[in-house]
Parts: structure tokens; C-alpha cells; sequence
């Protein structure tokens, strides 16, 4: 398993169980929406102090494999 993925988790007391980063209060699919708008890790990690850059890191990580995921599941024989 990829490193980067560990930093993801799901917990039901937290955010009702989205995968977040760290057990903190940052849904995955928030910190994607801030990168697919534009943002920059830089300008993500000065407005949210308590981020790290492998966090970012781990978000894509986690997006790219849900999208392998879904291809794989999604085509028919």
C-alpha cells in the first residue's frame, strides 16, 4: 500500500465517516475541490496551518485510486 494512502481515514465520529486526512476535519473531497479550483499546495497549506504537504499529496494519491477503481469496476464485458 502506498504510504501516502495511511494518512487517509475514515472514521464514523468524524465528518460522518468521509475519508479525511489524518483523522483531522478535512474531507478528502474538500482538499480536492481547493486544488481543482486553482489552489496551489502553497496557498492550501497557508491558509490551513495544521496540513502538511504529503497531505495534499495523499488526497491526489487517494483520488487516483478511487479513479482506478471506478475504470476497473465500470467496464463492461
Amino acid at each position: 500500500m502506498d504510504p501516502l494512502l495511511s494518512r487517509i481515514t475514515t472514521d464514523p465520529n468524524i465528518c460522518h465517516g468521509q475519508p479525511c486526512v489524518r483523522g483531522l476535519r478535512y474531507p478528502a473531497e474538500f482538499l480536492l475541490d481547493l486544488l481543482s479550483s486553482g489552489m496551489t499546495f502553497d496557498e492550501i497549506l497557508a491558509d490551513y496551518a495544521d496540513l502538511e504537504r504529503d497531505d495534499l499529496r495523499a488526497v491526489l494519491a487517494f483520488a487516483a485510486r478511487l479513479a482506478r477503481s471506478k475504470r476497473l469496476h465500470s467496464v463492461t464485458p
